[in-house]
């Protein structure tokens, strides 16, 4: 199966008093993942289901990704932070054979790629990242990681 990890946008909020829960996607941070969700359209491919976290900038994030590419979304609290291995084992079986973009946090999703792949890399807020998987055997292969300013180099 393809697997792909999207990093929610940017929700820093220097001045934000509420629960870190609650933060929601800056204006930047929705600009740029509209511009993730273009190049992705660019690239033609799809998904069966985009499956996010609860949290609001995760939400926020996998909404525009698959309103712009026209796919399936569904809400999934095992992305929540916290997500781990087990968690992922559980989705993972809980979608088998579908391709999925799981839409969640750092440093969860580091941590998913490395437990699959053995990768060690940095997943930037809007970057994109693909696993092939074999879900029997809980492993995969990196095939490739964007981050976000890619989408705003290719036109």
């Amino acid at each position: 199966m393809h697997l792909y990890f999207l990093r929610h946008g940017e929700a820093d909020w220097p001045d934000w008093t509420g629960p870190d829960d609650e933060r929601p996607l800056t204006g930047h941070g929705k600009k740029e993942v509209a511009k993730v969700a273009a190049f992705l359209k660019q690239l033609d491919f799809s998904v069966d289901h985009v499956v996010t976290s609860p949290l609001p900038r995760a939400k926020e994030t996998a909404r525009i990704v698959a309103d712009r590419l026209h796919w399936k979304l569904r809400e999934d609290p095992v992305l929540k932070p916290g997500f781990d291995t087990p968690g992922l084992k559980r989705l993972l079986h809980k979608h088998a054979g579908s391709d999925l973009m799981l839409v969640g946090h750092e440093p969860d999703f580091t941590g998913a790629i490395r437990a699959l792949s053995g990768a060690f890399l940095k997943l930037s807020k809007g970057g994109l990242a693909l696993l092939d998987v074999d879900v029997q055997q809980m492993q995969g292969k990196l095939l490739w990681l964007f981050p976000p300013k890619i989408a705003k180099a290719i036109r």
